[in-house]
C-alpha cells in the first residue's frame, strides 16, 4: 500500500484543492464519463451513479491506485440541478433559491485494487440569503456560478449568499474530507500515509 496512488477523476479544481489542503496530493485523471446519459430522479442515487462512472472510467488505466469520482447536485422543492447551462438559467435559479433552502448532495465512489468500489453519499442542506436581482446578476456575471453544482460557491464570491449550512460544509465545496477518511478506511487504507507523497 506504500506505493499506492490518489487518482482523481475529476477536472474540479475545488475538490483538488480540498485534497492538497487534507494533505493528499492527487493525480487528476478527468473522465470522458457521459453525464447527460444518466436520468435518474432520486440525487442521492442520482449522484451515486454518477459519481460511481466516473471512477469506474478512470481506474483500468492505473495498476496500483485508490480512484475518487465524485459528482454533485443541487435539490430544490424535489427538482434536481446540476451545473447552469446559461447565465439566464443561472439567474432564474437564484430567484428561485433566494431566501429559501436546498439539499446540496454529493457522490463518492472510491475504487481500490482488488476490492469492490465503495459507494457513498452524503447530503448538506444550505440555506440561501435574500439577495437582490442587483446582486444576482453581479454574481452570475462572476462567472463563478457557472462551474458549480446549484450555481453557487461556498468557498468562493458566492460565502456572501450563503447564510448557513447544516451539515458537512466540504461537502458542498465538492468532497467530505471526513467521509473520505472514514472511506479510505474501510477499504484498509490510512489518509495520513498519503501525506507529504508528489
Amino acid at each position: 500500500m506504500a506505493d499506492t496512488q490518489f487518482v482523481l477523476a475529476s477536472a474540479s479544481a475545488a475538490r483538488r484543492r480540498l485534497l492538497i489542503e487534507a494533505g493528499i496530493q492527487p493525480f487528476v485523471c478527468p473522465s470522458n464519463f457521459d453525464e447527460d446519459a444518466v436520468v435518474i430522479r432520486d440525487p442521492q442515487e442520482l449522484v451515486k451513479v454518477l459519481a460511481s462512472g466516473k471512477a469506474e472510467a478512470v481506474a483500468p488505466q492505473f495498476s496500483n491506485a485508490l480512484v475518487l469520482g465524485c459528482d454533485s447536485v443541487l435539490a430544490i422543492n424535489g427538482i434536481t440541478y446540476g451545473k447552469p447551462e446559461s447565465e439566464a438559467e443561472a439567474i432564474d435559479r437564484w430567484r428561485q433559491m433566494r431566501g429559501g433552502s436546498g439539499e446540496l448532495h454529493t457522490g463518492y465512489a472510491l475504487i481500490a485494487p482488488g476490492r469492490e468500489p465503495l459507494v457513498r453519499s452524503r447530503m448538506t442542506r444550505v440555506f440561501f440569503a435574500h439577495v437582490s436581482d442587483a446582486e444576482i446578476e453581479a454574481y452570475i456575471a462572476t462567472g463563478e456560478p457557472m462551474h458549480c453544482a446549484g450555481a453557487f460557491a461556498t468557498d468562493g464570491k458566492g460565502s456572501m449568499f450563503v447564510e448557513k449550512i447544516e451539515g458537512c460544509h466540504t461537502n458542498v465545496v465538492g468532497l467530505s474530507i471526513p467521509l473520505l477518511r472514514q472511506m479510505m478506511a474501510e477499504l484498509g487504507y490510512r489518509a495520513i500515509d498519503f501525506w507529504g507523497r508528489t
